[in-house]
């Protein structure tokens, strides 16, 4: 049961995000609540390869690459998303940033 409000939770924070915040569009919450389902995907497949490449660079900014990583698959995200649009790097590092936040609160908050 709690991962089901995990995930409607998310949805309804990552819904609000990307209408709130500049540089971030998405359609509806259906939108929003697949944009969850490939985040989590790209987070188990993408990311740990591109943290493997990255681990030099990660290691010489003190970790702070990793924000790089967010960002980048944030983008990815929405150049394989019809209903989600992020303008640009920025854009996409301010919503990664404040949907990593939001989401820490709401599974501190579940569980």
């Amino acid at each position: 049961m709690s991962f089901i409000l995990k995930f409607i939770l998310s949805a309804v924070v990552t819904y609000l995000l990307a209408t709130f915040l500049p540089g971030a569009y998405i359609r509806g919450f259906t939108d929003a609540m697949i944009l969850v389902v490939v985040l989590a995907i790209l987070n188990a497949v993408v990311k740990p390869i591109l943290q493997i490449i990255g681990l030099p660079i990660t290691i010489l900014t003190l970790g702070l690459f990793l924000f790089v990583i967010n960002a980048l698959i944030i983008m990815l995200a929405s150049y394989l998303m019809a209903g989600f649009e992020i303008d640009g790097f920025f854009s996409a590092l301010l919503f990664s940033i404040v949907l990593s936040l939001a989401t820490s609160v709401v599974d501190l908050v579940v569980d």
